[in-house]
């Protein structure tokens, strides 16, 4: 017999194993369980199956979650197990356009099968890669193809690796952490509530990945930037995709790459990619509901004291913290936040200014940050650039021109990488900061006031937001919190429309989007369960 507990228990007690037992065996006792343990002479087996932190209530409490068993081994009644991979056969191939989590997973998935994958990516290698970010900090230097956005790994590789996700009817969330932990991410991802990899880590989790697809028969191409979709015939009124177009980044030398189908794993800032879409199929796309705003970077200590009540505790880890709340209707909430992290530069063009947020392993910096964003529906988009897209032909791409336009902004009020920011007890003044508090933003701050250049119906909502926050988190309004401009790539405001059975896309025969680029998740973990649901209806 299976039954599931939850106990509640102090940090220190954590580690004791009699305590643990313990209260186990008292919940059981207050569970329908009760009698088949009684029969069972009072023996069973658990597994650790999740821990949380509830720092609620003016004490820190930890739950944890276990899988009792009674009269059985809990190690043979595990279900979830790694898929088995089979090398490819070369009787079919796909072409996957992105090597994110939603195409690594696509690929493996498809090895299930014995199919090859075709992995082409327009970014550099996880070691390459990390020098071009480098220079992004040091030199002012953004290479377009290979960043924080664009490269082996995706947008997740090199900030944080967080794997929660309450997309829970997406798939297997289990076997996602457990193909990571397989591949080399700790093991403390498959019980941790919110599981984090680190961004110190990741790298080579998913270089193990890669060297996997490969050893199977599936193929990398590298600097490959997907140009155009190579259509044959028609499908019914759908034009059938049989390939694509792509450019060599390095020499500029273009190639063809053709495949029984065409997965389209490309991450939220492939805007070229929506282009290209616009022109094959422009029936394709549809605006969606997206959201813009600031990363807002407090000191750890700060965070900490007010998440744990003042009772600062090493053994707890950087403290986490999640927000949302309504204002004139419109949402305004955290997202992705980095305990014990750093705020990174995450353009994916000269011109431009994107913040984003990443953790090491650890989580051991002096700072804590999350994105505080507002909702942004289609309707919500200035006039202007819905003007503009209807007169390039495809009024679905207002959003994304209007989102273009605020990094841009970003950009014209900062210096080359080095963001504007502003002290948040000033923002909530309308006045800029005489000077700026330490960050963890190596790429430099310019002290701008924020309220002068993004737009109102964003800026009026981040101040009546901080206000609700600050409620229910006091202390988080205060002269030392920074905010830094803009974090604008939280989701894409462009989704390629797919058949909910078939997820083919419903204009275009054989192309089969998926992931955060196609407007179907948003996350690692949401991305790589899109992935494997996509190649498994392929």
């Amino acid at each position: 017999m299976k039954t599931q507990i939850t106990i509640t228990v102090l940090p220190d007690q954590e580690q004791n194993s009699k305590i643990i037992n313990s209260k186990i065996t008292a919940e059981i006792k207050k569970s329908p369980a009760a009698k088949e343990l009684a029969k069972n002479g009072g023996k069973f087996e658990s597994l650790f199956v999740k821990k949380s932190i509830d720092a609620r209530h003016g004490q820190v409490k930890l739950h944890l979650r276990y899988n009792v068993f009674i009269g059985q081994s809990a190690e043979a009644a595990a279900q979830d197990k790694l898929p088995e991979w089979k090398h490819a056969d070369g009787k079919k191939s796909v072409i996957i356009v992105g090597s994110g989590p939603a195409g690594l997973f696509a690929a493996l998935k498809l090895l299930e099968k014995g199919i090859k994958p075709v992995i082409l990516e327009r970014g550099e290698e996880t070691s390459q890669r990390k020098r071009d970010i480098a220079q992004i900090s040091t030199k002012d230097n953004v290479n377009p193809d290979s960043n924080y956005c664009f490269g082996e790994g995706g947008a997740g590789t090199f900030s944080d690796g967080k794997l929660y996700t309450r997309s829970n009817k997406r798939g297997n969330i289990n076997q996602i952490l457990m193909i990571f932990n397989h591949f080399g991410a700790d093991k403390k991802i498959l019980t941790d509530a919110h599981p984090h990899i680190g961004t110190d880590r990741l790298p080579q989790v998913i270089n193990n990945m890669r060297a996997k697809i490969i050893e199977l028969g599936g193929e990398f191409h590298f600097n490959t930037r997907v140009t155009e979709l190579i259509t044959q015939g028609e499908c019914g009124t759908k034009p059938v995709v049989k390939g694509v177009c792509a450019q060599n980044t390095k020499s500029g030398e273009t190639s063809e790459y053709f495949g029984d189908s065409v997965i389209l794993a490309t991450g939220h800032s492939a805007g070229d990619i929506y282009q290209m879409i616009a022109k094959a199929a422009p029936q394709a796309l549809e605006a969606k509901t997206f959201a813009v705003g600031v990363r807002v970077e407090h000191p750890r200590v700060l965070i900490d004291a007010i998440q744990y009540h003042g009772k600062l505790d090493t053994n707890l880890g950087a403290a986490e913290y999640r927000v949302t709340t309504q204002v004139d209707e419109r949402g305004v909430y955290s997202f992705c936040m980095c305990p014990g992290g750093f705020v990174v530069p995450s353009a994916s063009g000269p011109d431009e200014i994107v913040v984003n947020g990443m953790s090491a392993a650890a989580r051991n910096s002096k700072w804590s940050n999350a994105a505080i964003v507002v909702e942004v529906r289609p309707e919500d988009i200035p006039q202007k650039f819905k003007d503009a897209a209807k007169k390039d032909g495809c009024p679905q791409l207002a959003g994304l021109y209007f989102r273009t336009e605020l990094e841009k902004l970003a950009f014209k009020n900062g210096k080359g990488q080095a963001a504007p920011a502003q002290r948040l007890s000033d923002f909530l003044e309308n006045k800029e900061s005489s000077d700026l508090p330490p960050s963890s933003y190596t790429a430099g701050l310019v002290s701008s006031n924020l309220n002068k250049w993004i737009p109102a119906f964003i800026a009026d909502r981040l101040a009546k937001g901080f206000r609700q926050i600050n409620k229910n988190m006091k202390g988080f309004i205060c002269p030392d919190a920074l905010m830094i401009a803009m974090e604008t790539r939280t989701s894409t405001p462009v989704r390629i429309v797919r058949d909910k059975e078939s997820f083919e896309c419903t204009a275009l025969k054989n192309l089969y989007p998926c992931g955060e680029g196609s407007g179907y998740s948003g996350g690692i973990v949401s991305s790589a369960m899109d992935g494997v649901a996509a190649a498994g209806k392929l």
